[in-house]
């Protein structure tokens, strides 16, 4: 739905509040391994800033953002310059899409992954 080289991944926050890997088509294993666990923290990444905040969070180029000051290294080194994520609501947790070029969703992506968050948070409501 974001055009190619896109990816996607959904974190959801456990029972100790901490961001736990929950599903990722094309995202590495090493990556989601290196960002599952995660305590929600407005001042961290796009995800876990979103956790924190309940918020959409937007990142268009991690080098230029201090949220990414201690995690940069990792998108980057998949050759990802930006991300954004939208929390999903009850239970908690949040869809994280990243860019291989520095941009802002479009409204239809937005709208998207709206519709993708709110089904997940469904789906996970019955685990």
């Amino acid at each position: 739905m974001a055009g190619p080289g896109t990816a996607t991944s959904i974190l959801v926050l456990d029972q100790d509040g901490l961001l736990r890997h929950g599903a990722s088509a094309n995202m590495p294993p090493d990556y989601l391994a290196a960002i599952d666990g995660l305590k929600p923290d407005a001042t961290v990444g796009t995800c876990a800033a979103a956790a924190a905040t309940g918020s959409v969070v937007m990142t268009q180029d991690f080098l230029a953002d201090n949220k990414w000051a201690e995690l940069c290294h990792l998108p980057l080194a998949l050759g990802f310059v930006g991300a954004w994520s939208m929390p999903i609501k009850s239970p908690q947790g949040i869809f994280g899409t990243y860019f291989r070029e520095r941009r802002h969703p479009t409204p239809e992506e937005r709208r998207g992954v709206e519709l993708l968050a709110n089904t997940a948070a469904l789906i996970l409501a019955n685990f």
